[in-house]
């Protein structure tokens, strides 16, 4: 299957909006004494944010939070060891999963 230039040029497009609209993660690493992960960005802002907090991170452990890599965009960051990701622009956005399971939680508080 052969993608389109059109198709090419919007996605181009798409990702030149996003990169002039939102920062990039440059580094992320989870503290353990903090218990958080911490992710800072283009601008120097750092955004810390408890595992519990986002889909699919509740029951990690240490030894997967250790591991994360950033994606060469800077738009997401990959737990290997939990085979999870974060898409930062919806981070920054307060979306800390899907919009199902951010309904759930909201009904459970």
């Amino acid at each position: 299957m052969r993608i389109s230039e059109d198709v090419i040029e919007q996605a181009n497009k798409r990702a030149a909006w996003k990169k002039s609209h939102y920062p990039a993660a440059i580094a992320v690493r989870y503290d353990q004494h903090l218990g958080r992960i911490i992710i800072e960005l283009t601008t120097g802002i750092g955004i810390i944010i408890a595992p519990r907090d986002l889909q699919g991170f509740q029951d990690a452990t240490l030894e997967e939070l250790s591991e994360a890599e950033i994606s060469p965009s800077g738009f997401g960051i990959y737990f290997p060891k939990l085979d999870a990701d974060v898409y930062l622009p919806r981070l920054l956005e307060g979306f800390l999963g899907t919009e199902l399971w951010m309904a759930e939680r909201k009904g459970q508080r």
